[in-house]
């Protein structure tokens, strides 16, 4: 039998393809449209579905918000949290994931929200933890800029280590439902944690009873050296970008290593790899659906608009036909890191034509092809499996679910690759499963 993987979605809570005649009309405020989508996962087994999120609209590309608003890039977002509570309450088994910053929520507010995300989903919820990397994010909480990135991740491990006290400040077994003597919560099983850190502050205990799962699920994002560290002694599930198979490979062999080295079992760690599979009835028909969106007259503006976003770099400057020079930033420089594919001596040009899919070969094909090619990437990296998300430049579309989950998965399953039916409870149960 062939070794299993994992399957996530990775997506934003942001306009779907409003102009597109499979989309949701650029309106899905309301959550409809995404509760459609989460079910349409559950019904192919993913594991989860994250909701990803940044905290400002852009100006990065051109020093303008004018290509960001046009486009719908990056934005407008609506607040994910909300939308995992609709998510889990509409679901019974597919896990719920999202992104909150630890720049723009108070530890206990974060923790409180949290545990009560994973009560109202039954154990499957997940936090993506992140740092944010924009200054503009920051503008938005106050600040002129963002710390260095070595003091975020440093203000993030004290941050998390907070939180996990703070989801221990209740014992298991606190709350009694006594009614003889008319006792919910023992009170001697609840106690403050007093925390005080370099960064942080916080009496507790919190004041909601912990989730089924007594912590969140932990999911992290870290492409730099620092953010793989972090991720390496923190996560449960990693968001890793793809740059080829030997460049993931190296990723998730780089971050077992350091989980290794740091006392954790890296294989409570699922490093999953954004892909984004173009699918078609025939190969012909999806190499044209590959054709039409790279040669959309605004491809490459969209591109860049987008790295631009999350790095504070305005890529408008540099010439399209030319190398990029080797560039540094505050933002998320593992990102930039695989999008540049330093040494490659690839134009800027050619680098924003390989991102359609997203940095992996072979994923342009009928659902058959694609499946075969994902199972032989797999065998060679290790595990752990992807994060499926849309196109680049593309939003999401009903059309596009339906390809995915009726069509590549099904494709998945037959071949014994992925799950056909859930087996655990929780969120990080159904992760360490296989």
């Amino acid at each position: 039998m062939p070794k299993r993987f994992h399957l996530g979605w990775f997506m934003n809570f942001a306009v779907s393809e409003w102009n597109h005649p499979f989309g949701a009309g650029g309106r899905p405020w309301d959550g409809n449209f995404y509760i459609d989508m989460a079910k349409a996962m559950e019904r192919a087994c993913f594991d989860y579905i994250m909701l990803e999120d940044t905290l400002m609209i852009s100006e990065a590309y051109g020093h303008s918000t004018e290509v960001y608003l046009k486009h719908a890039i990056m934005g407008p977002k609506a607040d994910p949290a909300p939308m995992a509570a609709l998510i889990g309450a509409n679901t019974k088994h597919l896990g719920v994931v999202a992104t909150m910053s630890t720049m723009a929520y108070p530890p206990f507010m974060l923790a409180r929200l949290c545990s009560t995300l994973d009560s109202i989903s039954g154990g499957r919820f997940g936090w993506n933890i992140v740092t944010s990397g924009e200054n503009l994010a920051a503008q938005n909480f106050g600040m002129d800029e963002l710390p260095p990135r070595q003091d975020r991740y440093d203000m993030a491990d004290e941050y998390v280590e907070l939180c996990k006290q703070l989801w221990g400040s209740w014992d298991k077994d606190a709350v009694v439902l006594d009614r003889e003597s008319g006792t919910y919560a023992d009170y001697s099983k609840v106690r403050p944690i007093d925390f005080v850190g370099k960064y942080y502050k916080c009496r507790g205990p919190l004041n909601c009873v912990p989730g089924p799962q007594g912590r969140p699920t932990f999911v992290q994002a870290g492409g730099s050296p620092r953010g793989r560290q972090f991720a390496a002694m923190t996560a449960d599930s990693i968001i890793a970008p793809s740059s080829g198979v030997d460049g993931i490979k190296a990723y998730r062999d780089d971050v077992r290593a350091r989980a290794r080295a740091g006392g954790r079992d890296p294989d409570e760690i699922k490093v999953l790899f954004v892909i984004a599979p173009v699918l078609g009835e025939t190969e012909a028909e999806a190499h044209a659906k590959f054709d039409r969106i790279s040669a959309h007259p605004d491809y490459i503006e969209k591109v860049l608009a987008s790295i631009s976003s999350i790095t504070d770099i305005d890529f408008s400057q540099f010439d399209l036909d030319a190398e990029l020079p080797h560039l540094t930033t505050n933002g998320e420089q593992g990102s930039l890191d695989a999008f540049a594919q330093w040494g490659s001596g690839k134009t800027l040009r050619e680098i924003c034509m390989e991102q359609v899919s997203r940095g992996i070969d072979g994923l342009v094909g009928t659902p058959d092809q694609v499946a075969d090619r994902l199972g032989q990437i797999m065998e060679e990296v290790g595990g752990d499996g992807f994060l499926i998300t849309r196109p680049f430049t593309t939003t999401i579309s009903r059309q596009y679910i339906l390809e995915i989950c009726e069509g590549l998965v099904p494709a998945l399953q037959r071949r014994g690759l992925t799950r056909t039916e859930y087996t655990k409870s929780t969120l990080r149960e159904t992760l360490r499963e296989f």
